[in-house]
């Protein structure tokens, strides 16, 4: 290793543990019931930091991953859609506009490692080794080097299958401690030789387990609350081994763990379209029963205003969609009256929305000109959507958690306090003495 090498990697490796979608008050729990050892090493000096907006996985893990507001990287949610041909695509590794923290590490010769980093689908080289994090459909596209292919084995399980798993919990389960060996084989592989930097290691298992069973989880009544705390020991024994391997690596060193959001029950869905519906702003070719759930192709040319998921709006501008027939001159008019009306909708007496945000005001960057006009931020416990073929803006579909900006998981063994995701990115270009751009 050069002497600048050595210079710029003064502070000793840096291991990030990623554990997604993990609620501060509901890891507190859990470790307090003596059943997760490892859990509550973390626990102990934990600290609640807030997601980004909107509150998902490819927004939050992105920001991380760029040290950059949405505004900057230009992921705004798990889809994006063309303004001239209206077709929608899934946001994925290739999308963001930010140079990334293993960009950055690499100009100084710093090798990072990082297994199942949702939002790094398909895999690009890096200065190390990666393998992808969800949305990833191929294996074959989820690893760099390609070697690792090998290594890894065909029967190697990216993803759980949470459709067929939305209605059955036995299999649900049984995907999970896949994935989770899945991923306990993957960390053997990329951790024990040792020559990284910057070692990345995301567990996933939890946003899985809470999206369709966070009511077992926290009913010690319920029929599935033993699977759900035996499946949460497991999981709870592979961050042990990943803490006792941190162990054993010599001084300096530095430990990182984080949630991308929080999560709590499920109070009901909320389709934001459905709502934009019912003001007569959203409009589509043919009927919602005849429309498709995800494909904005179907929004008519009287549409006003439409909504992504989860709650992400946009105004149908001429001068931003091709389609679109709200003059400039009228946009702000037509988000304050939006606002207006979503602040005043309410779920048996209780307000569904919390705050409605500007998007102008809400990013920058050189990416913020494709933002959202509204973000919506709902009370904790409702569940944004935004579908093209709803009439009823509240439903059940088979979930009972839902992501919250609040109650965000984090832990540094040197005590840091960041504020918001993209926090914890900068701090690690700066324990690497890596300045901003």
């Amino acid at each position: 290793m050069s002497s600048i090498e050595k210079n710029t990697n003064a502070n000793g490796k840096l291991v990030v543990l990623g554990l997604d979608g993990l609620p501060l008050s509901l890891a507190k729990r859990l470790a307090a019931s003596g059943r997760f050892p490892a859990l509550a090493r973390l626990t102990a000096s934990a600290t609640e930091m807030q997601a980004e907006l909107p509150e998902l996985s490819p927004v939050n893990w992105t920001s991380f991953y760029t040290a950059a507001d949405p505004g900057e990287h230009g992921v705004y949610g798990f889809t994006r859609i063309h303004s001239r041909d209206y077709t929608m695509g899934l946001c994925n590794f290739e999308q963001p506009q930010h140079p990334t923290i293993f960009d950055r590490l690499a100009e100084k010769g710093l090798r990072t490692r990082s297994i199942n980093l949702p939002n790094t689908y398909p895999a690009r080289p890096i200065k190390g080794m990666l393998i992808s994090g969800f949305v990833a459909d191929e294996l074959s596209q989820a690893v760099y080097p390609k070697f690792l292919l090998n290594m890894l084995g065909s029967d190697f399980l990216l993803e759980a299958d949470t459709t067929t798993g939305a209605t059955d919990p036995a299999f649900l389960l049984d995907q999970l401690r896949k994935t989770l060996t899945a991923r306990k084989h993957a960390f053997s592989l990329l951790w024990k030789d040792g020559a990284w930097d910057l070692f990345i290691f995301v567990l996933t298992e939890t946003d899985r387990l809470f999206h369709f069973l966070y009511d077992a989880v926290e009913e010690a009544d319920h029929p599935w609350h033993k699977e759900c705390l035996g499946l949460l020991e497991e999981w709870d024994a592979l961050i042990g081994e990943f803490l006792d391997a941190y162990d054993t690596l010599p001084e300096p060193k530095r430990l990182m763990s984080l949630a991308d959001h929080g999560f709590t029950r499920l109070i009901t869905e909320v389709d934001v379209n459905a709502l934009l519906r019912q003001m007569e702003l959203f409009k589509t070719h043919l009927p919602p029963e005849a429309c498709s759930e995800l494909d904005p192709q179907q929004i008519s040319a009287h549409c006003k205003a439409f909504a992504l998921d989860p709650g992400r709006i946009y105004i149908h501008a001429a001068s931003r969609f091709a389609n679109g027939s709200v003059a400039d001159s009228d946009v702000f008019a037509l988000e304050q009256h939006i606002t207006e009306r979503l602040m005043s909708v309410t779920y048996n007496g209780q307000p569904v929305f919390k705050k409605i945000h500007k998007g102008r005001e809400l990013y920058t960057g050189k990416m913020a000109q494709f933002a959202p006009n509204l973000v919506c931020e709902s009370v904790a416990g409702f569940d944004l959507k935004a579908k093209f073929n709803r009439r009823e803006p509240f439903g059940f579909f088979g979930r009972t958690g839902t992501h919250t900006v609040q109650d965000t998981f984090f832990y540094d063994s040197q005590n840091a306090q960041p504020q918001r995701v993209r926090d914890v990115g900068t701090e690690i270009l700066r324990h690497f003495q890596l300045t901003e751009r």
